[in-house]
């Protein structure tokens, strides 16, 4: 390693190496690419038959995007199989979908030793690395093995699960050495940041964290700290976009009840529609008033709990159309794909009611996007599942257990009968949040946070105990504002 140059080191599963329209986690990071000299490197997205070695280096402005491939084995073990049959389901308390293959934990730990080897001969002593997400658990231990001592971040994107959930996992406690040889570790919501140091504190007077044997265990800065989004932005483009709803319902003047997820079980679809089912037995005069659209495209259909989860989505759809469909109107519109962003935002901006029910997530975007996309003047309600990270800080939402059908079902109702008044000041506190704690916000205070933690390999522990004040804890809303 070189002892020259300061930059930030930027390293996640999937690159935006090529992309002319980058996704989520770009967006967020739009600001510090255009500040900071960076250099991003993770997967490719392809694979190759020879392993090793970068596939290919694009520079824009700042920003340096090295990507490596995979081999077709390192894909299977890796990221088909420990990070998406064991981590993805674990995560989201879905135990009885995870799978712990040996096989396939040595090869996730082995393409991010792989992972750590490269950058090893790209990074220098003073850079900033953050890491992120639930593929990349392991490599900041893996660095420090190199003697890596700069300061390493690590941001979860995904639910933290409680300590009895993740003792579960086989290998926790090799995960967890992962996590505690960052300096900092952020999680979306408080509940996650909770569950991590409640699992730290239960474990750490055993021998199963320590790296090399028994012994004093570092522990790293802990904080919780929400995404956001460009509410602003979002809200310009959804102005420019409304009137995407078909125009059958325009017509009619049905309420269009929207929502949007990819293909997951961690969505709570096949329940959501039972609760649109609950609405029309309760309230049979809402037939041919309203339509629900879901616009769900396919994920992971390598996966099996995926196929029988679009198996299950579209029979209970099917059921649904069948029993309470007339001639000129059906209850469920189903898009098995994606739609444009500008398409999408001002679908958004139509519905009267967006359904966000998750039954676990680390934050979940959408609901930020649906509240954004609103028009301030007529706005629509937003539905929102209570095991969502989002909603610590949309608590103006009405919160529902996505589980139970008929309080999903009561809270459909009173949005659609919700005074103009209650709508509005709910869409402005919201808004107000948005707008505060953006995407930008997220991004400026992780990096200014991680600056102040002095790197040690394993610096002393600090809790984040601060409560939510309103929106979020009181130290990360000082910082940021």
């Amino acid at each position: 390693m070189s002892t020259r140059v300061r930059r930030l080191v930027l390293v996640s599963n999937r690159v935006p190496a090529h992309e002319t329209t980058p996704g989520g986690l770009a967006v967020a990071l739009k600001d510090a690419l255009s500040v900071h000299d960076t250099l991003w490197f993770g997967w490719s997205g392809k694979l190759t038959e020879r392993p090793g070695g970068l596939s290919s280096r694009v520079r824009r402005g700042k920003v340096e995007y090295a990507v490596t491939d995979l081999t077709q084995e390192e894909y299977d073990g890796y990221y088909a199989g420990y990070a998406n049959k064991a981590l993805w389901p674990s995560f989201h308390y879905r135990l009885d979908l995870a799978e712990y293959h040996p096989a396939e934990f040595a090869a996730y730990m082995a393409v991010n030793a792989r992972f750590a080897r490269e950058l090893l001969q790209r990074i220098s002593t003073g850079d900033q690395i953050w890491l992120h997400d639930y593929h990349l658990i392991p490599l900041a231990a893996e660095l420090r093995k190199f003697g890596v001592t700069s300061q390493i971040g690590f941001f979860s994107h995904i639910p933290f699960p409680s300590p009895e959930i993740f003792r579960a996992i086989p290998q926790h406690a090799a995960l967890a050495r992962g996590l505690m040889a960052c300096d900092l570790v952020g999680f979306q919501s408080e509940r996650d940041r909770s569950n991590f140091e409640r699992y730290v504190a239960e474990e750490k007077a055993t021998s199963s964290l320590a790296a090399n044997g028994p012994g004093t265990v570092s522990e790293p800065r802990v904080l919780a700290l929400p995404i956001g989004i460009d509410a602003t932005g979002f809200a310009e483009t959804a102005e420019t976009s409304a009137g995407c709803a078909p125009a059958a319902l325009r017509a009619t003047g049905q309420h269009l009840i929207l929502g949007v997820d990819r293909m997951d079980y961690s969505k709570g679809l096949v329940e959501r529609v039972t609760a649109i089912e609950t609405l029309l037995e309760g309230r049979p005069d809402l037939c041919e008033r309203v339509s629900y659209i879901q616009v769900t495209p396919p994920s992971r259909g390598e996966v099996d709990a995926y196929a029988r989860l679009r198996t299950d989505l579209e029979t209970s759809i099917g059921h649904v159309n069948g029993r309470f469909s007339t001639l000129d109107w059906a209850p469920v519109r189903y898009l098995a794909q994606g739609l444009p962003r500008n398409e999408l935002a001002g679908l958004y901006r139509d519905a009267a009611v967006g359904l966000v029910t998750p039954l676990r997530d680390g934050m979940n975007l959408v609901a930020k996007e649906f509240v954004a996309a609103q028009d301030p003047r007529d706005p629509g309600v937003l539905v929102l599942s209570e095991f969502a990270g989002v909603a610590e800080q949309l608590p103006e939402a009405l919160i529902v257990n996505p589980h139970d059908p008929v309080q999903q079902a009561r809270a459909i109702e009173r949005a659609l009968a919700m005074p103009l008044l209650e709508r509005r000041e709910r869409h402005a506190a919201m808004m107000q949040t948005l707008t505060r704690y953006d995407a930008s916000w997220w991004c400026r205070t992780f990096l200014r946070e991680l600056a102040a933690t002095p790197s040690a390999a394993g610096s002393p522990f600090v809790s984040e105990q601060e409560n939510y004040t309103g929106a979020l804890p009181g130290v990360l809303a000082a910082a940021g504002s």
